[in-house]
């Protein structure tokens, strides 16, 4: 078969985006407020580790839940996943993924069931076949990370997070020193997904990059928390297809209600790979619209 070229247009894709944070920072709520917003009045999926805890969200959107229980191996979240894409859900909320690694039957339980059935008792034995005891449980998760790849709706990821602490030398003295927040997972997978996100606490809902392309900036602005305009905002840049014209940017313009829509179409202009011209006559439209809105 021929190797051919052919003009690149971005094409449909799904997303998978990462909501790292430790309890009472917004992690389902803002998930579910992105699924509801790609969706609009079709339901979304939720997977649910957390024993249903995720039903205690049922009045307020319109999802299909199911429930994962222990064990909480790779091959339970591929089988959850495939069963939720064949039905075509426009989102898969999947919460908790941090089960995978520390959830009863998860990779660490994987792996200590392995060293114990390679060395037992014997602590010398079982500090040179560490390593090996990693082989199994590291391929399970590797076939999972493919799998989910290859999902063509939008992913929506939560971890749980812990705070890191690490020794760095200063002024000749080692001193401990706060890391941050951390996800709770297997190391390689937050390089994996399409963006992550960092929420906390202190302002649950509000995003910190941890990972995230200078396309998929105006998804998810800092000063904003992550909400359905969020989600639909997602959902229209996953459509892909050519570069948007001046005529299409202008309507978007002319068609925001509230200032915070309006607010949506102006970050997502950066990504839309206008000509300067056009460029510069989306601004005056937007100033118009702006002291419009503003007035009314």
């Amino acid at each position: 078969m021929a190797f051919t070229l052919k003009p690149g247009i971005r094409e449909r894709v799904g997303l998978i985006i990462g909501l790292v944070g430790p309890s009472g920072s917004g992690k389902t709520y803002s998930a579910m407020e992105l699924a509801a917003g790609i969706c609009g009045d079709r339901p979304f999926a939720l997977i649910d580790t957390e024993n249903r805890r995720g039903l205690h969200y049922a009045d307020a959107y319109n999802f299909n839940h199911g429930d994962l229980e222990p064990p909480f191996n790779p091959a339970a979240y591929t089988e959850a996943i495939d069963a939720a894409e064949r039905e075509n859900y426009g989102a898969i909320v999947l919460d908790n993924m941090s089960h995978e690694w520390i959830g009863d039957g998860g990779l660490l339980d994987w792996q200590e069931a392995e060293l114990t059935r390679m060395a037992g008792d014997d602590w010398k034995k079982r500090e040179r076949v560490k390593m090996a005891s990693w082989i199994k449980p590291k391929m399970a998760h590797k076939k999972m990370v493919q799998r989910l790849l290859r999902v063509k709706t939008n992913l929506i990821l939560c971890f749980r997070a812990e705070e890191k602490t690490g020794v760095i030398k200063k002024n000749g003295k080692m001193e401990v020193v706060n890391l941050g927040w951390q996800p709770i997972t297997e190391k390689n997978l937050p390089y994996e997904l399409t963006c992550s996100l960092l929420l906390t606490p202190e302002n649950p809902g509000y995003p910190i990059p941890l990972k995230l392309q200078e396309q998929h900036k105006h998804l998810f602005p800092e000063d904003r928390q992550i909400n359905k305009l969020s989600g639909e905002l997602m959902a229209k840049w996953a459509e892909g297809g050519v570069p948007a014209s001046i005529g299409e940017v202008m309507a978007e313009i002319g068609n925001a209600a509230t200032l915070d829509e309006l607010r949506a179409v102006g970050a997502a202009m950066a990504a839309k790979k206008l000509s300067r011209e056009d460029t510069q006559a989306a601004r005056e439209a937007y100033k118009i619209r702006q002291a419009e809105l503003k007035g009314a």
